[in-house]
């Protein structure tokens, strides 16, 4: 048996930052480009820069700096969403993990 969830940060009744959204600020943070982190992501470049900036709308920050010679890099904002939605991912695994276990059958091992 598996237990499965899906996790996401809401403010005012929106969706701020979901798991997908959660990866495509990863991977641009990774890449220093909205272009290559879609591209590895296997994305349109289109749907990634819509998803930047509605979650940037929704937050009411920036997330993202565009820096001439650096590329596109994390605001300090934009590293404490990402650090509190890790710290929430973090402490779900956790639980599962937790909750799996307990609900193991001795056959199961």
């Amino acid at each position: 048996m598996r237990i499965r969830y899906k996790v996401w940060i809401e403010k005012e009744g929106e969706t701020l930052l979901s798991y997908g959204k959660y990866l495509i600020l990863k991977e641009v943070e990774k890449t220093g480009s909205i272009r290559k982190a879609a591209q590895n992501l296997k994305i349109p470049y289109k749907k990634a820069h819509s998803y930047i900036k509605l979650t940037e709308e929704r937050f009411g920050k920036k997330l993202f700096i565009r820096k001439k010679g650096m590329g596109t890099v994390l605001t300090d904002e934009g590293k404490k969403l990402l650090q509190t939605y890790e710290r929430i991912l973090e402490k779900f695994e956790g639980t599962l993990k937790e909750l799996e276990e307990g609900f193991k059958k001795p056959e199961d091992g």
